[in-house]
């Protein structure tokens, strides 16, 4: 029997050339070319290894449509090592025969492609375009670019570089520069504010949070009967885009605006393509801001600071933590206590959802209301959670699904890590998006006064028909 390593090729032949069969190497065996583990390498059948090159010239890697529009493949430099399909497979839980281009967009194969064969979607063309017309351009950007983007110029990974990433996109030529956490606050009031009406009117549970695209798209694919029990708040991007285009564009008399989402996140460029989700045209990952970077020869230090436009103000503590895996849970719990004592809480620290474990739960007591509470990031560990739904057993009132390890500071989009040292790394982005909040003036939602005073001025009230006509949504069996 032969054995390939998924990664570099290497074969591994039973019956001519090793001493030991395959079966019967240790556990801690590592492949002689490249390093990986046994658990790295497949069986390799005669028909499989004999197949015609032409008849497929990538038989092991996951299929990408030519309609895909978060991802894409550089053909020159796939070398067929399966690992991509390995990503889809163990990390994201898909399920799909050798033919299928099922995708969530989620983006993580291009982390784990090993030849950067895989990349995010290249729009770099369409935001030239637009820069270069006479449209009033506006971008806002996702908390969790904000701890990566100083990575493309080679600063240690998690540095905070908000007011450099800020300076950046005023050098490329953006009219107005917003903080997405300014939308995650609106999120938050929203979700909230959901979840309590839930709670007290025996409304449909547990409540899935909605904020991660590729997890949207992998419950409307594979359990859509579970379609109800997510939130139906659009993301932060979703809601900025409304905001932008419906409040400061009409507010301003701009009707040629043409709006960029800067994201850690390739499901994004999928999300803005719903029908149902409009008003970014355009999302830009950080992996697209390293190209352009480049190819400007820009230096880290040649880029001055600069703050954000203060007509959307910028967002709280709990909109900053939303990058991170337990950040929206941990913001939603600070909001929905003050929805339903009024009062604020002592501390705004929930340390049992913090932590890089891929599964964690809490019980919260809130007045006489107690919440059973679950944190899933990696969409393989929310399997059994709604297996449990559907069976009547689930003991959780809310629970946070983000698709990628770590949360949003891990997307597709972002700059890549070492898979030996990704753990470690991801911590460093964790920790500073809590340093920054926990230096925040303003920690929660409900407290930030550009929040308030849009829900006083246009909204007029959490929950309100505009709001729910501007910031909620539906979903569909795909």
């Amino acid at each position: 029997m032969k054995y390939k390593c998924m990664l570099c090729g290497y074969i591994y032949d039973d019956d001519e050339k090793e001493e030991i069969k395959f079966a019967d190497l240790s556990d801690d065996w590592t492949c002689p070319l490249c390093g990986v583990g046994k658990d790295m390498f497949e069986l390799v059948e005669d028909e499989v290894e004999n197949k015609k090159e032409d008849d497929d010239l990538f038989p092991n890697a996951v299929k990408i449509s030519q309609n895909n529009v978060s991802i894409e493949r550089i053909n020159s430099n796939c070398i067929n090592c399966g690992l991509c399909v390995s990503t889809c497979t163990k990390k994201e839980g898909m399920t799909f025969d050798k033919d299928s281009e099922l995708c969530v967009n989620c983006g993580q194969c291009i982390q784990t492609c090993p030849v950067n064969a895989l990349i995010p979607k290249d729009n770099r063309k369409e935001l030239y375009e637009a820069l270069e017309g006479n449209k009033v351009t506006i971008a806002y950007t996702s908390p969790a670019v904000r701890v990566s983007f100083a990575e493309c110029f080679g600063m240690e990974v998690g540095t905070f570089s908000q007011r450099k990433l800020i300076g950046f996109l005023r050098m490329l030529g953006f009219k107005y520069v917003f903080d997405t956490t300014f939308a995650a606050d609106l999120t938050i009031m929203e979700e909230a504010n959901e979840l309590v009406n839930r709670v007290k009117n025996n409304g449909k549970l547990p409540m899935f949070t909605s904020c991660c695209p590729a997890w949207i798209k992998y419950a409307e694919q594979f359990y859509p009967d579970i379609l109800d029990n997510i939130s139906s708040c659009k993301s932060p991007i979703g809601m900025m885009g409304k905001v932008v285009k419906e409040y400061f564009c009409k507010s301003n008399n701009i009707d040629n605006s043409y709006t960029v989402a800067i994201t850690p996140c390739t499901a994004k460029k999928f999300e803005i393509a719903r029908e149902e989700i409009n008003g970014t045209d355009l999302v830009i990952t950080v992996s697209e801001l390293a190209k352009i970077i480049k190819e400007k020869n820009i230096k880290y230090e040649d880029i001055p600071e600069s703050d954000y436009d203060s007509v959307l103000g910028e967002g709280s503590g709990a909109g900053i933590i939303f990058g991170n895996t337990g950040g929206v849970m941990e913001a939603a719990l600070r909001t929905a206590y003050h929805m339903i004592t009024k009062e604020n809480l002592d501390t705004v620290v929930f340390n049992d959802v913090r932590g890089y474990e891929n599964f964690k739960e809490a019980t919260i007591h809130i007045g006489d209301i107690t919440l059973n509470v679950a944190v899933v990031h990696g969409i393989t560990n929310v399997k059994n959670i709604i297996e449990d739904i559907r069976n009547n057993t689930c003991k959780y009132h809310f629970i946070e699904v983000m698709n990628c390890e770590g949360g949003c500071i891990g997307g597709g989009g972002q700059p890549k890590v070492f898979l030996e040292d990704e753990k470690m790394l991801k911590e460093k982005r964790i920790k500073n998006l809590y340093e920054r909040d926990n230096n925040s003036k303003i920690r929660c939602s409900h407290d930030n006064p550009d929040i308030i005073s849009i829900y006083e001025k246009f909204f007029k009230g959490v929950g309100s028909p505009l709001a729910k006509d501007l910031l909620h949504t539906k979903y569909i069996k795909r």
